[in-house]
């Protein structure tokens, strides 16, 4: 799973393999806590991550929705900034 950004200390990475089971999302690691978080609405979709790591994930996602639903879309994974 390739590494999109990182931010206070959590790592935000996309599979990169055709045909991705939808919704389009993202994975949220953060020590040994994990969220899995749907682009379009920003919900997280399943995991553990603390609150506070969840806000700054959406901040982020909020930022940078469009381009991660092309990559979803594309399957060109590059890098984005951090929060």
């Amino acid at each position: 799973m390739p590494e999109i950004a990182r931010f206070y200390g959590i790592v935000i990475k996309m599979f990169f393999k055709p045909k991705e089971h939808e919704p389009s999302h993202i994975h949220a690691l953060y020590g040994e806590y994990m969220g899995e978080f749907n682009i379009q609405s920003m919900e997280m979709l399943q995991g553990d991550l603390p609150i506070k790591a969840q806000e700054l994930v959406r901040e982020w996602l909020g930022a940078h929705q469009a381009e991660l639903q092309e990559m979803w879309e594309s399957q060109i994974i590059r890098k984005l900034p951090p929060l």
